[in-house]
């Protein structure tokens, strides 16, 4: 576990070993998340880069079935 300091600004700083664990670059989109007060942090994947992360999953869907 790592502390931080929350800034004047309301700015924290991501230390190093987590940003090249999770593979962040500077500049990129992080998408917050508040859970029973906590706060999760989701790096925004370029969807280029989803390509292929679902492969042999079931696209045809049965739009007549009663559900």
């Amino acid at each position: 576990m790592e502390r931080v300091t929350l800034s004047p600004k309301f700015q924290i700083v991501i230390p190093k070993s987590i940003r090249e664990e999770m593979g962040l670059r500077s500049g990129q989109k992080l998408n917050l998340l508040l859970y029973k007060k906590q706060l999760r942090v989701f790096p925004v994947q370029d969807i280029r880069e989803l390509r292929g992360s679902i492969k042999g999953m079931n696209t045809e869907i049965d739009w007549d079935r009663d559900s």
